[in-house]
């Protein structure tokens, strides 16, 4: 299966939308591509109507979606801590870059947070 792909929300809004790039990545990426909690929540705060909920029902479930950890959620706010004012980080960012940290298992040199 290979290295799994953390997926930022913006990727799954232009996937949703049907571009092109979006809608190729998932297929080329097969079975490796992982979403955050903190994502999905993102996409649900946008869904409009029953018809998009249920279309974003349907791909969230194609996806390995991470749970919060207790260690996750303490590197996520340590990076907030560290990083947030100087970066203009929110939490929300935070906590997907502490996802990467640690479901790449601590990949060496820091974790850098932008907000882009």
């Amino acid at each position: 299966m290979g290295t799994a792909v953390l997926v930022d929300t913006d990727v799954m809004v232009d996937y949703l939308r049907g571009h092109d790039k979006a809608v190729l990545f998932p297929k080329k990426q097969a079975g490796r591509i992982i979403l955050s909690l903190i994502v999905v929540a993102e996409l649900y705060a946008g869904v409009k109507g029953d018809a998009e909920k249920a279309t974003l029902d349907d791909v969230v479930s194609r996806f390995r979606v991470v749970p919060v950890t207790v260690d996750l959620a303490k590197t996520a706010g340590l990076l907030k801590r560290d990083s947030g004012k100087s970066h203009d980080v929110g939490l929300a960012d935070a906590v997907i870059a502490a996802m990467a940290h640690v479901e790449y298992e601590n990949p060496a040199g820091p974790v850098v947070l932008s907000h882009f």
